[in-house]
């Protein structure tokens, strides 16, 4: 059906339709966002949680809603090609230099990719993403706090900590200048010529929060280099105090990694804030730096555009990713790049006995979970589109005859209709095969570690082979196998009952009644699949990990709301060693 020049109501009726939609999508987005400060301020963090399940939400709803009204309000003309390269076009233009006028564009393309069922990307009916060059203006928009060094650091640091104030007081506001200036001093000292090289102080003019911390993110500029700086601040008994001050790359990184919660913050312009992000911490890709502010979307996107755009300057193949084939997924990456794709097989392999739908809630789970820095995040894709010569004969075999209500072959191309798309690390079974002997056992013990903040935060992970669980280039141990992932408030923690006798002892399956949700942490020795000395010290550091006792103790305290936090900007202490004891006889 072509359009007609009577169509331009229908144009600009439908434009100002999407226009209105997102704004009130994004206010919904900010008003939700905003709520941090109060929640740090008054140390309300069970309702920072219920504020991040809300706000991951957002998005899906009120796209949604729109598609059924445009529906509604076009008729049989919501699927003509013509009438939407119209309001492309009108809707592109009244956008032009716009800021962060990126979110709006890709709300306008989930509406169309919804409406038409894209497969891949029609730049017909969606807009592609402007090169970093054309967003340098933007960038620049962005609000900051500059604070020259003139010759005191506690001035300096005085005035930033009065600028970013709260409602709360600070404990004692001296102490805590002079916290900053003496670590900011330190590592100047030891990392550049003096503070001689020190010529100003720059932060966002917005406080950053995540979980129970709130951060004053910015850099230091020094006569040839920056370098990062983030003061982490923690609301006490006593009031507000500076907890940390973070100034290399490395621990800046971890912070806003892909394996913590989205951040509430509120800047002037995100795509200027994560342009900033990217001075300061040049190794994290930009599209994360999108989805930590909390803009999912927007990530998704430019994940997607810049691996397109890497797949397209290589030859080479899919492949298997390294590690254990696994029952409920097929695991492939690009060798070149640092990503691994996850496709749901047709049928489970035994013992598994969860379906489809039940991996579709863990993973819904998971992403709006606090992810407490071990849980990596994964980001769902519809209809993506692969040239078929890019995928090895092996993997594309698998995929044909293992995936095939997921993976299609069109033409020349193979459709992938659900995967999920995250982050590669190691898995933790081959690391500690690869390791010189000290990496390994540290990667032993921060595998206990994780156990235990997954289960601060309400989440026992299931399944707790090692080949589960992966270690990052920080060398931390994270978790990425979601299927079987539960909240341990829904557990039932048990010990395995004394055998009556002999029979029992001999018997294959178990001779006590059991139920779905009940978990023997007993039969976790069952999953250390490591070398006696390795197990050995797992046992007299994390042992406790295998009573019941201590996952019913962490149980009570979630139901009774007391909250456990971890906090990012260090590697957590593992308890002190034990007197040595044997392993559980089961």
């Amino acid at each position: 059906m072509g359009s007609s020049a009577s169509d331009g109501g229908i144009v600009a009726k439908s434009a100002k339709a999407i226009y209105a939609s997102f704004l009130r999508y994004n206010d919904a987005f900010c008003r939700t966002t905003n709520r941090a400060r109060r929640r740090f301020e008054q140390r309300d963090w069970q309702g920072h949680q219920k504020d991040i399940v809300e706000r991951v939400d957002l998005y899906e709803k009120s796209v949604q809603r729109l598609v059924l009204s445009l529906r509604k309000s076009l008729g049989p003309r919501v699927n003509d090609h013509g009438l939407w390269n119209e309001i492309i076009q009108y809707f592109g233009e009244r956008l032009d230099k716009v800021p962060d006028a990126g979110f709006i564009k890709t709300y306008f393309n989930s509406i169309t990719r919804r409406i038409f069922g894209t497969v891949g990307i029609d730049p017909e009916l969606e807009f592609v993403s402007p090169p970093f060059e054309d967003e340098l203006e933007l960038i620049r928009s962005l609000n900051l706090q500059r604070y020259p060094y003139w010759d005191s650091l506690t001035d300096i640091f005085s005035q930033i900590l009065n600028d970013f104030a709260f409602k709360v007081s600070y404990t004692d506001i001296d102490k805590n200048v002079d916290f900053i200036a003496r670590e900011v001093e330190q590592h100047i000292l030891n990392n550049f010529d003096g503070l001689n090289e020190l010529m100003r102080f720059e932060f966002i003019n917005s406080v950053f929060y995540q979980s129970a911390r709130a951060y004053l993110v910015g850099r230091i500029v020094l006569q040839n280099k920056i370098s990062p700086i983030v003061i982490a601040l923690k609301n006490s008994d006593d009031g507000i105090c500076v907890d940390a001050v973070l100034m290399y790359e490395d621990e800046v990184s971890i912070i806003f990694s892909y394996t913590r919660s989205y951040y509430f913050a509120d800047p002037n312009s995100v795509v200027a804030a994560v342009h900033f992000l990217h001075t300061i911490l040049p190794r994290k890709p930009i599209d994360e730096l999108y989805t930590v502010l909390g803009r999912l979307r927007q990530g998704k996107t430019e994940r997607y555009r810049i691996f397109s755009h890497h797949l397209n300057s290589t030859t080479e193949k899919f492949v298997h990713a390294a590690g254990d084939k696994g029952l409920v997924m097929i695991v492939f990456t690009l060798p070149s790049y640092d990503l691994v794709f996850k496709i749901i097989r047709d049928k489970f392999g035994y013992p598994k006995t969860i379906k489809r739908d039940d991996v579709l809630e863990k993973y819904r789970l998971v992403s709006k979970h606090d992810r407490a820095g071990r849980l990596i995040d994964t980001q769902e894709f519809r209809m993506l589109e692969f040239p078929l010569d890019r995928f090895a004969p092996k993997l594309l075999d698998e995929l044909l005859g293992e995936a095939s209500e997921t993976v299609i072959i069109e033409a020349d191309n193979l459709i992938i209709n659900h995967v999920y798309i995250e982050r590669r690390v190691r898995p933790l079974n081959l690391y500690i095969q690869e390791a010189h002997r000290a990496a390994a056992e540290r990667a032993i013990l921060d595998y206990g570690q994780t156990i235990r903040d997954l289960a601060n935060t309400d989440i026992f992970p299931g399944d707790l082979l090692l080949k589960n669980f992966g270690v990052t280039r920080h060398e931390r141990v994270v978790f990425y196998d979601y299927d079987e992932v539960a909240l341990v408030t829904e557990c039932n923690f048990r010990e395995i009952p004394q055998a009556r006798d002999e029979d029992d002892m001999m018997r294959s399956e178990a001779w006590y009644y059991v139920n779905n949700n009940d978990i023997f942490p007993e039969e976790f020795i069952k999953f250390l699949s490591m070398d006696d000395e390795l197990r050995a010290l797992f046992l007299e550091v994390h042992g406790d990990l295998l009573t019941a006792n201590y996952w019913r103790e962490i149980k009570q305290k979630h139901r009774q709301g007391e909250v456990s936090l971890v906090v990012p900007y260090h590697r957590p202490s593992v308890p002190s060693r034990q007197p040595k004891k044997s392993a559980p006889a089961r």
